[in-house]
């Protein structure tokens, strides 16, 4: 299934496209797409409404805002340079255990939002990456062979760096990641039921209509599994949690003329099955 949030900021309706591209409501089975609702078998739930054809449309979707796949998650864990082609255009060793980071909750928005460039910024990037969403909570996993059973599904995320910020203004990256609006993440969820192996993922990101990056989850150092047991380890992974799982070779920082985002430019993302994503970018 695909589940997705429709209306303006803070006003969203939770919803399902159907087989036959109807955006059906779901706002008769929960408030919201949150930790409560994958928590609390929602998934199942909309499963058999779906198949009973419970489901009425959803009027004005058509026309309508897409907000981010999940409402605001509880925390956004990042893996960074977790694929060998992005490590070595950075110059950055190949890690032997995943770079673990946090972005603010606040970060997240629409698919197709505006995103903003810092005030001061010279270096705002792009990173397309696999999102992945908590289904049940993660707490010491035995081994990455149990993490997918706690995957509800995945989304598109663009997790927006600020290259000054987290490089040069501080030891961590915090400053360069947790800016407003640097996480946009859509356009829907995808079941892990319909997405099946998420290491065998393209992805694909292109500025201003020029491919950037074109790459395949197949290359991650640490796939999903892996990930989701080690973050267990350490933290409580929780129902509606993001993990962004990081991002291949093409960013601007690894580019020999380092094309950083500017207002105005258009910034375009697309993984197999899950959808394509667009964001323009502006001055905060």
């Amino acid at each position: 299934m695909k589940l997705l949030r429709v209306g303006e900021p803070g006003r969203e309706v939770p919803a399902v496209l159907s087989d036959d591209d109807r955006i059906l409501d779901l706002s008769a089975l929960t408030p919201d797409l949150d930790g409560a609702f994958f928590g609390g078998d929602g998934i199942a739930r909309v499963r058999a409404a779906l198949a009973a054809g419970e489901l009425p449309e959803l009027a004005g979707a058509a026309e309508a805002r897409i907000g981010p796949a999940v409402a605001r998650p509880g925390k956004v864990v990042c893996i960074g340079l977790n694929y060998r082609d992005h490590a070595q255009e950075t110059g950055a060793q190949i890690p032997p255990r995943p770079v673990v980071f946090m972005k603010a909750s606040y970060t997240v928005v629409g698919p197709y939002d505006e995103v903003l460039i810092p005030r001061g910024s010279t270096r705002t990037d792009w990173e397309v990456e696999l999102a992945v969403v908590i289904g049940r909570e993660a707490r010491y996993l035995a081994g990455p062979e149990d993490a997918l059973a706690h995957v509800a599904g995945y989304a598109i995320s663009n997790d927006v760096s600020e290259r000054e910020f987290q490089l040069e203004q501080s030891h961590q990256w915090d400053l360069g990641k947790s800016c407003e609006t640097f996480n946009p993440l859509g356009p829907y969820l995808v079941t892990a039921d319909e997405v099946g192996d998420p290491g065998k993922l393209g992805l694909r990101l292109s500025v201003n209509g020029t491919p950037r990056q074109n790459g395949s989850t197949a290359n991650m150092i640490f796939d999903v599994p892996y990930l989701v047991w080690y973050l267990s380890q350490y933290m409580r992974l929780e129902p509606g949690d993001v993990i962004n799982t990081g991002t291949p070779a093409g960013v601007a920082l690894g580019l020999p003329d380092k094309p950083y985002l500017r207002a105005g430019d258009v910034v375009e993302l697309e993984i197999d099955g899950l959808g394509r994503a667009r964001q323009e970018f502006a001055a905060a």
